[in-house]
């Protein structure tokens, strides 16, 4: 036996001793790959977001695309869900994903964080963290610091060994994700990049990724800095800095944005194919390397799926991205107009692999669902607390939380008032639902009817996805303070609750007492059927008879459906599929008249049932500033970048309102990219608690080109009027609530970041007040 341990031991050493081992570095004005000149084509595409049995054949996908790479994050959250719990198998095996890719030829770059945005739960952060009293996400904190420490140490045992100089394909590795739209902080970044080198990566080149207009805010010098932007974007401009500070850095665009993602209650996100080739193509006539994102971006399972910030702007189950290839994995339109570009651009002698066939759909035949367990009914036995807490405090990080309490008798007008409920709450009393507190439309109260001694209060809160950018991602679930009754007599802060814990485990839902009984209107609940197949394959649900929550399929959380749309199926993989019985429950938080669902072969992705909680303006509501006096007016200069407006003298503000006289190219249309008001201190105020509580005009039809995208602390989400309605003529306005009484000293304002494009403002006023405008 000893003999046999040695030969195989010995056939090991030699297999690794005859793994070629290439070489990769930072060179000048290049990247240097085997001693050649090498431009990155990197194709962004996550591994959580893709069944297992799927990752090769998305692998393939990409290198048929013409891509040399697979950039991916590594999601924190889902590798230690619970503390000291750590998962790298499965769907987690990030380690087989890279193996994948080397084995089909693709090198690799990984971006661990510790954050990653990637509209992912709390920009892949644990919930965890939230526990700890206090804690300064992504600073030097001394318990923040620990847990990342850990955590990459636990990356660098899974990943380390395939540096490239050790015969793996990863070619490069991120320090932390875009830094500069969250703080200043050289300190914390470098104690980052320390990290990530001790936990084994420092064998191959370490990079930081932001934005051209915050890039050096936090530039460490022994770091490759490269740029994140999207299509139609100014590529010159982006990258003039860059190269005034570094003439001889390889140039690189670390995300260059294929498309968008979708929020719950917003139009479906697309971008220019066109633009999209055209930008690839200057890349790589100037010898620019790009990573894709997304070339794919799939779906974010179950309970995954984060939140925009500021305000709280959930995002879809579905990651589609209008990216070359969809959400399924199958080619696009984009797909073969990418193809044909970077067709052009492979090493002498090289062709294109051929484009993997297609995953086969399915449709399935209506489902009807004979058996209901209400929410109600199916309690867990509750915990117990004088004072409301959030979600964290009773140790749950996700699903949905019940409040009850008991009410004393009124017989007067009153009302509920929630601080606050995060993110969807419906109110009971008695069993009888009174009303929705939704965060996305920032609603904290309601009114209540006259109630009897005794009346018992129940307040359903569904904790949607964490916010995952800015400062945001300190974002408690449940109710995060207090509930109080106000009345002609006063102010009642209510006590004494028992709290029930709704997790999304599919145990939970499964273990449940389901019955042939009739759920009431309004009532929340679990449903359930089974279903028989003959084959398998991919298909989408068709969830428009439902109203909002989860669907789990032989045991896999499919993720959120929510009626508003702009998604209305989800997507369930042909593998988690069976060829004989099939079983689906469907947590209904509202519940269904119609309890039927089918498959269909296509998505829907662009169908909305409203959308009002992105309109900023009331019906025949009309700014009046005749007797307003301006704090500033002028002309901008044309051309991109951020400007810098001074008032010259601090002013008391609560209320900042823009008027657009102009634009530079004498068109109708006003667009703003981002704005920032000064403080007193002449640096940005905090945009946290900012509303937009009017705009004379927005595009939210063809395009999300609303009001809120001007402090969204995204430069390539603009705010532009409305593309089509002809009466929507200068001057144009916007009014921004400060969220509390602030000293401002100016202003800083970025038009959109395309060349030639319309609705660059040109001449302008400003107004500051501490009480509202007249509307």
């Amino acid at each position: 036996m000893k003999k046999i341990l040695s030969i195989l031991c010995l056939a090991f050493v030699c297999l690794l001793s005859c793994t070629k081992k290439e070489t990769f570095e930072v060179g000048k004005q290049a990247f240097v790959l085997n001693g050649e000149p090498f431009v990155i084509k990197a194709a962004e595409i996550h591994y959580p977001r893709i069944p297992r049995e799927y990752w090769e054949h998305r692998i393939q996908m990409c290198k048929a695309l013409g891509m040399n790479t697979i950039c991916l994050y590594v999601f924190w959250n889902i590798h230690e869900p619970e503390k000291d719990q750590f998962d790298f198998t499965g769907n987690n095996d990030v380690a087989e994903f890279c193996r994948l890719a080397q084995k089909n030829g693709m090198y690799v770059i990984v971006r661990p964080g510790p954050y990653v945005c990637a509209e992912w739960e709390m920009g892949g952060l644990p919930w965890w963290l939230l526990r700890k009293d206090g804690i300064a996400l992504r600073t030097l904190d001394p318990y923040f610091m620990e847990r990342v420490r850990i955590f990459m140490g636990e990356v660098g045992k899974q990943l380390s060994d395939y540096q490239l100089a050790k015969g793996g394909n990863i070619l490069m590795v991120q320090v932390e994700n875009e830094y500069g739209a969250y703080g200043i902080d050289k300190p914390y970044v470098g104690a980052v990049r320390d990290i990530v080198k001790a936990s084994g990566f420092n064998q191959v080149p370490l990079f930081q990724c932001d934005w051209n207009s915050n890039f050096e805010n936090n530039a460490l010098e022994d770091l490759l800095w490269t740029l994140n932007f999207g299509t139609g974007a100014n590529i010159d401009e982006q990258f003039r800095r860059l190269k005034e500070l570094r003439p001889e850095t390889p140039l690189m665009c670390s995300e260059f944005w294929s498309g968008w993602f979708d929020h719950w209650g917003a139009q479906h996100e697309t971008r220019s194919s066109a633009e999209l080739v055209a930008g690839l193509k200057e890349m790589l006539d100037k010898n620019i390397s790009f990573s894709l994102y997304m070339t794919h971006g799939g779906t974010s399972f179950g309970h995954w799926a984060g939140s925009n910030f500021p305000g709280y702007v959930p995002d879809c189950t579905s990651y589609d991205y209008d990216a070359p290839i969809n959400e399924q994995g199958n080619v696009t339109p984009k797909f073969f107009e990418v193809r044909n570009l970077l067709a052009n651009y492979l090493p002498e002698g090289a062709t294109l692999s051929a484009i993997p066939d297609s995953i086969p759909t399915i449709a399935i035949p209506s489902i009807a669902f004979e058996e209901a367990a209400s929410i109600f009914d199916n309690l867990p036995t509750p915990q117990v607390s004088e004072d409301i807490h959030s979600m964290e405090y009773f140790n749950q990080g996700w699903g949905s939380i019940l409040y009850r309490t008991t009410l004393q008798q009124s017989d007067i007008s009153q009302y509920i008032k929630v601080t606050e409920a995060h993110d969807w709450a419906q109110v009971y009393i008695d069993g009888v639902r009174i009303g929705v507190l939704n965060r996305l439309k920032g609603e904290t109260s309601l009114s209540i009817p006259a109630v009897r001694e005794g009346a018992v209060l129940d307040i359903l809160v569904e904790a949607m996805g964490r916010r995952n950018f800015g400062a945001g991602v300190l974002d408690y679930k449940g109710i995060t303070e207090k509930v109080e009754l106000l009345n002609e007599r006063g102010t009642t802060e209510l006590k004494g609750w028992q709290v029930y814990s709704i997790p999304v485990d599919y145990i939970f839902a499964k273990n449940k007492k389901y019955s042939k009984k009739t759920i009431g209107e309004n009532q929340a609940a679990y449903y359930r059927a089974t279903f028989s197949l003959e084959k398998t394959g991919d298909t989408f649900l068709d969830m428009t008879n439902w109203k909002k929550g989860m669907v789990y399929v032989n045991g896999h959380n499919l993720g959120r459906f929510w009626e508003i749309g702009p998604q209305q199926t989800l997507y369930l993989p042909g593998v988690w599929l069976r060829k004989g019985i099939n079983e689906i429950i469907v947590l209904d938080l509202v519940g269904t008249t119609t309890s039927t669902v089918e498959g269909l072969r296509k998505p829907i992705l662009d169908v909305l049932r409203g959308n009002g909680a992105y309109k900023f303006r009331k019906q025949n509501e009309t700014l009046d500033l005749t007797a307003e006096k301006p704090v500033a007016s002028g002309s901008f200069k044309p051309g991109n970048g951020w400007q810098k407006i001074p008032f010259n003298k601090a002013l008391p503000a609560r209320y900042f309102a823009l008027e657009a006289l102009n634009s530079q190219g004498n068109d109708d249309f006003a667009s703003i990219a981002e704005l920032e008001i000064l403080g007193e201190d002449g640096k940005p105020l905090s945009r946290q608690h900012w509303k937009v509580v009017y705009a004379d005009s927005e595009e939210a039809d063809e395009a999300n080109n609303i009001a809120s995208n001007i402090f969204d602390l995204q430069e390539s989400t603009i705010w532009h009027t409305s593309y089509s309605k002809a009466k929507d003529k200068f001057p144009h306005q916007i009014v921004i609530d400060l969220g509390e009484d602030k000293v401002v000293t100016g202003f800083e304002y970025l038009p959109r970041m395309e060349a030639n494009k319309p609705g660059v403002i040109k001449d302008y006023k400003v107004y500051v007040k501490t009480s509202p405008f007249k509307l």
